[in-house]
């Protein structure tokens, strides 16, 4: 999947898109926008149908809800056309891919991997960090070496295409990192399995033409990533920056721990960033989260974020409500 075109600021401005709810056997509860879905379930961010259709269907085989967000996301970290996650994933200012990732357990046991290069799946070096040692987080050099140990094989990820893009972005000598409404489509997921229990995965290769060195939100615990399987979970896509600031998906979870239901959570934590950031229509947001019990809910700053929910081994894509 390509970078999606970019919405203009002046065009978003002012709108207000209703949330599109068309999913047969989907039912709405608690406030308008919210989802009611059946168990097991997998929801992603973004139209990944595929990311979808692999999740949601371990769950039906029984497999476990890691397993499914795991292959999930694993499909688009190996997808040359996705210009912002894994392999193919549109490299920092000096030409290099740099990938960030996580996974969060039913336990609360977590895996994390950031600014790691030559691994096309970090999803899966994170799950590896999570199980073989007693950290939460390895970064850079030491994480691509503890892949290498772990049987991960080195490979080049800058396709000849994001090279090409790369090269021409130089020649512009526009030296910040492209910011505009939707710039890139981080992958999180979320599942819970025939045993009731939720587990949750976030992978990408971060802002176009980063700064060497910069680490967004997605392999970040709490950021891009929460859950608590007494609750449930969110996950987060767009500026990273700004998500990390607000803490956006353990803020979520928290608040549908005080009883808010997910779309009414969604909504609190992206008023919060639209309150502290007056440059909010520069940028998106999008966080997606989903209850215990099968509850779903997503908000956003400007229109145009989408989702994918599986259940019953059937896709169906909603579009988020938004505050603009």
């Amino acid at each position: 999947m390509k970078r999606r075109y970019f919405l203009k600021t002046a065009g978003a401005a002012g709108l207000s898109i209703p949330f599109i709810n068309s999913c047969a056997g989907f039912s709405a509860t608690g406030t308008e926008n919210s989802i009611n879905t059946t168990i097991p379930v997998s929801i992603n961010t973004w139209n990944f149908q595929e990311a979808g259709s692999t999740a949601g269907k371990l769950l039906n085989e029984g497999k476990s809800a890691l397993d499914a967000v795991q292959q999930g996301v694993m499909v688009e970290e190996a997808n040359l056309e996705n210009t912002t996650v894994g392999n193919g994933g549109t490299p920092d200012r000096e030409g290099d891919v740099t990938l960030d990732a996580c996974v969060m357990a039913p336990d609360g046991n977590c895996g994390s991997v950031a600014y790691l290069k030559n691994i096309e799946h970090p999803v899966a070096v994170a799950r590896k960090v999570m199980e073989e040692t007693p950290h939460v987080m390895l970064v850079g050099e030491g994480a691509y070496n503890f892949a290498i140990q772990q049987g991960f094989t080195s490979k080049n990820l800058l396709t000849e295409n994001a090279e090409k893009e790369w090269e021409k972005w130089l020649k512009e000598k526009d030296y910040k990192p492209i910011i505009n409404i939707e710039n890139h489509d981080t992958i999180g997921m979320l599942a819970i399995d025939r045993e009731g229990d939720i587990a949750g995965a976030c992978t990408t290769s971060g802002l176009a033409y980063k700064m060497q060195g910069r680490v967004g939100d997605s392999p970040i615990i709490g950021s891009g990533l929460f859950l608590d399987n007494e609750v449930g979970g969110a996950v987060a896509t767009g500026m990273g920056e700004e998500i990390i600031k607000n803490v956006s998906s353990f803020l979520v979870v928290e608040l549908m721990r005080q009883g808010k239901n997910p779309q009414e959570a969604c909504e609190i934590a992206i008023k919060r960033i639209v309150k502290n950031n007056s440059n909010y229509t520069d940028f998106q947001v999008a966080l997606l989260a989903i209850t215990k019990q099968g509850e779903v809910g997503s908000y956003c700053i400007h229109p145009g974020f989408t989702y994918v929910i599986n259940m019953n081994g059937e896709n169906k894509s909603i579009e988020s409500g938004s505050y603009l």
